[in-house]
């Protein structure tokens, strides 16, 4: 074996080794550093006597110039608290205890922040039930979710500890954790911690930074932080990033809904047409405030929702029916369903308004240039000024239509409404097809087998019971010929939601990618891990990770760069390994990941360049120049 096999057989080996070490959990083996923070579940005694508290705590020890945050913010201060999760056996209950008060500690780019360092005990008092039986164990567990930052960057960390306890008649004290627990830093009290004097400033998102509102003086003119984005600034990002979704694929299908409104509403009178953009700015914030609103209290990301199979199934048939109506297979009323009609109705205010509803829903697969700042941001804010930055996001996508209704001048040079607008507005009904084939698509990604046949045929069925609607359920025809029809609609409907709506076992398990051997110039994409990260970053190896989603439009358009030949070559030159993060199902470590990053949304695309800390992110919209750009780092 000569030398250079030999050492590629070795760095082999080291990377297998280090992503076995940390899928057994065996420990981090991300470089020859010490861990940026460890926890373990310690307690007052070995042994606990049934009906008899004790204290235990998560000791969390934190390796030198890094923190954690506590349970809750101190106001001002922007980032992300510390939460414990516990699971007890049946019976024991458990009481929290006041944590140790924070205090300043060093943070990002020279900034101060509040926090935990050193080691901490974060305590609660147990106690087993009364009826807990003498010489059986139990086992304590605590989930640890928090984030680490050190002078350079910010991680979450996630892990799960756990303790098992004796039970005996009386309880036996473990007296180097009682002392431990005993003098540990009190409410009100701070551990020792050289003092720091804090200068406000505001948050900025960045990759692998925490959203610190405070700087400090820098030592140096040459350690001068960065200068952050004010919240104002924040506030402008998310303004043009709304806006900028009424040009992006996904919206389109709205688009052409909304031209045939305008349209009709040239010639009417001025408090009508400033009543239809009234109303569909207030369908567009309604739907960005309950969006906003499960974002933060289910600390979901952008588009989440789609990572449900149900969810994208119900969609693309909800379009479907939407398109036939546009297309003129049916007509119904002025109500919410009917917008199609509604919007060739004088008085279609509900059709402003739906339209709104619907224009949020078809936007979230897309995320647009200055949005994932935006959204980032909102990660660690309080939850006031997150949903102001969603209101801000509903704004600018409703701007141009709102400008539109406010002054009619722009109306008037429209072409006055007449028999071609049933054309075009049936023409428009083919956006909404080309959303359902995308619906598909997505569903495709996300389950297989006989399920997505299903889900097809289903949409057949629907379009059947459409038909029929369309055809017997008409006005002139006999009152019994509409009633069967509205049944038998009704019947082909359901049965066709029934038969296509995916469930659980249907989901697609999303297992590596392999060579294309239709292009064997394809890149190899190899599905992300962090262990894997962290392997191949030991190995001193290039890392380009694409964070995707099947439902994420923007994600698609991002793909045709790879199928460059000259960009295919510098990913080979510089030995780049590609990885993707697909978050078309949900995954709490995607989700992770991408907080640590900054960022609420897809798609993301970093580079990790050997010797450099932190990542290099490149924009939401790539193009060969830009990922060109990012690659030829790797030569400097």
């Amino acid at each position: 074996m000569n030398r250079s096999c030999f050492l590629s057989l070795a760095a082999l080996l080291l990377a297998a080794t280090v992503a076995t070490a940390q899928t057994f959990g065996l420990g981090e083996i991300d470089a020859p550093k010490q861990q940026r923070v460890t926890a373990e579940l310690v307690a007052s005694v070995s042994a606990a006597a049934p009906g008899q508290p004790f204290q235990a705590a998560v000791k969390l020890v934190h390796a030198k110039d890094c923190h954690t945050y506590g349970k809750v913010l101190p106001p001002g201060v922007i980032g992300k608290p510390t939460k414990l999760t516990w699971t007890l056996p049946e019976g024991w209950q458990i009481e929290e205890l006041p944590w140790p008060a924070t205090h300043q500690v060093p943070s990002t780019d020279g900034a101060i922040s509040d926090g935990y360092d050193g080691t901490v005990y974060l305590p609660v008092k147990i106690t087993p039930p009364a009826t807990a039986a003498v010489g059986s164990s139990a086992a304590l567990k605590v989930k640890v979710n928090a984030l680490v930052c050190d002078p350079k960057s910010c991680l979450p960390f996630a892990k799960e500890v756990a303790l098992t306890l004796s039970v005996a008649a009386a309880p036996v004290t473990n007296e180097a954790n009682a002392a431990a627990l005993a003098s540990a830093p009190a409410p009100g009290k701070s551990p020792d911690s050289p003092p720091l004097t804090p200068v406000t400033s505001e948050a900025k998102p960045a990759a692998n930074k925490a959203l610190e509102p405070a700087t400090a003086p820098p030592a140096t003119p040459a350690a001068a932080p960065k200068i952050p984005l004010t919240f104002a600034e924040l506030l402008l990002y998310a303004f043009l990033g709304g806006l900028i979704l009424n040009i992006m694929p996904c919206v389109f299908p709205v688009l052409g809904i909304k031209v045939t409104s305008v349209v009709q509403q040239a010639g009417e009178d001025r408090r009508k047409v400033v009543l239809h953009g009234l109303m569909y700015t207030v369908g567009v914030l309604l739907s960005f405030w309950v969006l906003g609103g499960f974002a933060i209290a289910l600390n979901k990301g952008w588009g989440s929702q789609l990572q449900s199979p149900a969810f994208n199934f119900f969609l693309a048939a909800f379009f479907l029916i939407f398109a036939l109506n546009m297309a003129g297979l049916f007509e119904i009323g002025t109500s919410a369903i009917g917008v199609g009609s509604g919007l060739q109705s004088k008085g279609g205010l509900g059709g402003s308004f739906f339209s709104g509803l619907l224009a949020t829903v078809v936007a979230t697969p897309c995320s647009a240039p200055f949005l994932g700042t935006a959204l980032g941001a909102t990660l660690a804010m309080p939850a006031s000024q997150s949903m102001l930055i969603f209101t801000l996001i509903g704004l600018g996508l409703a701007s141009p239509f709102l400008l539109l209704s406010l002054f009619p001048g722009l109306i008037s040079a429209l072409p006055r409404p007449g028999a071609w607008m049933e054309s075009f507005k049936q023409g428009m009904s083919f956006l909404l097809f080309g959303t359902v084939g995308f619906m598909l698509y997505v569903l495709t990604n996300q389950i297989e087998g006989l399920p997505v046949l299903f889900a097809i045929l289903s949409l057949v069925l629907i379009a059947l019971g459409c038909w029929i609607y369309g055809r017997w359920a008409l006005p002139h025809k006999p009152a019994r010929t509409q009633n069967i029809a509205r049944l038998l609609t009704l019947l082909a409907v359901a049965g066709g939601l029934w038969l296509g709506l995916p469930n659980a076992s249907a989901k697609r398990s999303h297992a590596e990618e392999t060579v294309n051997l239709k292009d064997p110039d394809a890149l190899h994409w190899e599905t992300w891990s962090p262990e894997k990260v962290a392997a191949l970053r030991a190995a001193k190896q290039p890392v380009y990770i694409d964070f995707t989603a099947s439902w994420c439009w923007t994600c698609q358009v991002n793909k045709r760069v790879y199928s460059d030949t000259g960009l295919r070559a510098l990913f080979k030159q510089h030995k780049v390994a590609t990885l993707k993060a697909d978050w078309s199902d949900e995954n709490e470590t995607i989700r992770l990941a991408l907080e640590a990053l900054g960022k609420r949304a897809v798609p993301v695309n970093v580079l990790y360049i050997p010797g450099a800390e932190e990542p290099f992110i490149l924009d939401e919209l790539l193009t060969v120049g830009n990922v060109t750009a990012a690659l030829k780092k790797l030569g400097e």
